[in-house]
C-alpha cells in the first residue's frame, strides 16, 4: 500500500498546490485556503469506506475560488490541492493518531493534543461529521509519505511568500480562509454566526486587524464572532508574529451563507459573498497598512 499511495501522489498531486499571484504585489498580504482541495488520490478512494461525498463534507468547499480575486487585486494566494479528509496542513506535521497507525508513534509525535483525540490529526480519522474514513488502521509509512510529499512543500511555500511579502513591504499580514457548518454538530442544530475570525485570542495579530476586518463584514450586514468557536489553528499560531511584523487572521465563513450544505452546490448568494470579500480585500489593501503604520508608531 504505501509505494502504490506514493505513486498516486506523485502522479495526481504534483504539485501538491497552486499560487494565484498578481502581475505585481501591490499590499502586504498573503491569502491562503488550505482546506478547499478537491484532488482525491485514486489509491485513498480505494482505501476508504466512504463515498465521495461524504469526503468531501471535511472540505471548504470552493472558499478558494470565493477569494481568488485577491490576486488581481495585488496579493497571493496559495491553495491546497489535496483535501483535508487525506491530509490536513492546519495541524502540526505529526499530530499523529495513535488508534489510526498500526505501528508505535515515534517519540516527537504529538498524539495526545484536543484535535487528535477527537480524530481530526495530520492524518484525519474521521470526517467532519463524525463518521471515520477508514476500515482499519495506516501504516506509518502513509503517513510519512503525506507529510513529506504534501505537508511540507505546502507549508515551505507559505513561509516563502510571507518571507517574500514581509522582505518587500517591511510587514507581511497572512489571512487563512475556512469555512464551517451552518449549525453546530449534535446540538439540536444551534445556528452560527456568518462570520467567525480568530486571532489566537490577540496572539497571532494586531487588535486593530481583527477590528478593522469585523467592521467592514458588519458593515456589510453579516453576524460576526470572534475567537468562537474557532480561535484560529496551526496556521494562524504557527506564523501569526505580530511583534515582528507577522500578522495572522483566520477567516471562517458559515457554509450555510452560499452553499448547499446536503449536495456542496453553490446557492445564489454564492455570488454576492464573492463580491463582498473581493471589497473587504480592497479596503484592507487601500486602508489598512496605513493604519497598522499608525497605529505602531503610535505605540
Amino acid at each position: 500500500m504505501p509505494h502504490l499511495e506514493r505513486a498516486s501522489i506523485l502522479s495526481e498531486l504534483t504539485p501538491p498546490f497552486r499560487i494565484a499571484r498578481p502581475a505585481k504585489q501591490s499590499a502586504p498580504f498573503v491569502w491562503c485556503s488550505p482546506h478547499s482541495g478537491r484532488v482525491y488520490p485514486a489509491a485513498f478512494l480505494r482505501a476508504v469506506r466512504l463515498d465521495p461525498l461524504t469526503l468531501r463534507k471535511s472540505e471548504d468547499c470552493f472558499v478558494d475560488q470565493l477569494v481568488d480575486e485577491v490576486s488581481a487585486l495585488g496579493a497571493p494566494l496559495l491553495t491546497a490541492e489535496f483535501p483535508r479528509a487525506y491530509l490536513d496542513v492546519n495541524r502540526e506535521p505529526y499530530e499523529l493518531d495513535p488508534t489510526l497507525i498500526r505501528e508505535p508513534l515515534p517519540d516527537f509525535a504529538n498524539s495526545q493534543s484536543p484535535r487528535v483525540v477527537g480524530g481530526l490529526g495530520t492524518i484525519p480519522r474521521i470526517v467532519a461529521d463524525g463518521e471515520d474514513i477508514y476500515e482499519g488502521a495506516l501504516p506509518l509509512a502513509t503517513a510519512y509519505q503525506r507529510i513529506e510529499l504534501l505537508y511540507k512543500p505546502f507549508h515551505q511555500a507559505l513561509a516563502a511568500l510571507i518571507d517574500e511579502t514581509y522582505a518587500r513591504f517591511g510587514t507581511a499580514v497572512l489571512i487563512d480562509c475556512h469555512s464551517m457548518p451552518s449549525a453546530l454538530m449534535n446540538t439540536g442544530g444551534s445556528a452560527r454566526p456568518d462570520f467567525v475570525l480568530g486571532d489566537r485570542f490577540g496572539a497571532s495579530c494586531h487588535p486593530v486587524l481583527t477590528a478593522f476586518v469585523k467592521d467592514v463584514l458588519s458593515g456589510l450586514g453579516y453576524s460576526i464572532q470572534v475567537n468562537r468557536p474557532y480561535a484560529g489553528g496551526f496556521i494562524t499560531e504557527h506564523y501569526g508574529r505580530p511583534v515582528r511584523g507577522v500578522h495572522a487572521l483566520q477567516l471562517e465563513v458559515n457554509r450555510g451563507i452560499y452553499l448547499d450544505e446536503a449536495t456542496l452546490t453553490r446557492t445564489r448568494r454564492y455570488t454576492y459573498l464573492k463580491r463582498d470579500l473581493s471589497y473587504l480585500a480592497r479596503r484592507l489593501f487601500d486602508e489598512f497598512p496605513q493604519m497598522l503604520h499608525t497605529r505602531a508608531a503610535a505605540e
